[in-house]
């Protein structure tokens, strides 16, 4: 895999569109910034030059398209229609990774499910608490928000979650949240809380059959930890 992937950056192009006409190849050559300053184009001022102040900022494309409007006005950018684009293209992106990961069971398509919660949340600026729903096959029914928090926290209450889950008529669940810090490794805070989840779920018949978290250094699965 790491030869393939450094086979394609070597491929990949730093250079500005220009505004003729690309093919797949075309962009599938572009580095992150050029590609970033694609998306921009229609920003105002230099949007190449645009596109290597974020990245420069916050270090990848998806901490790019995270940050929230206050952290990317402080770089001098985008304006309100490159916002938009932003905004456009990374839904369009965890969209495409919620197909693949509701094709199947989440059980049986475990990297597909990884890859959509990745996509999700893996680099928001702030804590956020989801939980993906499951009926009895354990296809995704619903992928809700629960609760946004500060850089280390979000508040989590049992008794809500599982009321959601009977209302959906779910059978079994997966709670999702992510560590703004980078380190997916559970806190204590987040091991009690899951505690309290299951708990509730138990009197209910309802399964939780992970707690992922996910931050930009990879996804901690409770279970594999021994932890559920």
């Amino acid at each position: 895999m790491t030869s393939i992937s450094n086979a394609l950056s070597h491929r990949r192009r730093a250079v500005p569109w220009d505004g003729a006409p690309l093919s797949a190849s075309d962009v599938e050559s572009l580095d992150d910034q050029a590609l970033l300053g694609l998306v921009l184009r229609r920003s105002g001022g230099d949007p190449h030059r645009l596109a290597g102040a974020l990245l420069a900022r916050f270090g990848s494309l998806g901490a790019v398209a995270a940050a929230d409007q206050t952290e990317l006005t402080r770089v001098g950018g985008p304006d309100a229609t490159g916002l938009a684009e932003l905004r456009v293209a990374r839904e369009f992106a965890v969209r495409l990774a919620r197909i693949d990961a509701s094709r199947r069971s989440a059980i049986t398509s475990w990297s597909a499910l990884i890859a959509y919660v990745r996509a999700a949340i893996a680099h928001r600026p702030r804590e956020q608490f989801r939980v993906l729903y499951l009926d009895r096959r354990n296809l995704l029914l619903k992928d809700e928000w629960v609760a946004d928090g500060t850089v280390d926290h979000a508040p989590v209450y049992p008794r809500e979650v599982v009321r959601r889950a009977l209302e959906l008529s779910a059978s079994a669940m997966i709670l999702v949240h992510n560590h703004p810090s980078g380190d997916p490794a559970p806190s204590r805070a987040d091991i009690e809380m899951t505690r309290r989840v299951v708990d509730a779920a138990r009197v209910f018949g309802l399964d939780v059959h992970d707690h992922l978290v996910v931050g930009r250094e990879g996804t901690a699965s409770f279970k594999s930890l021994g932890l559920i």
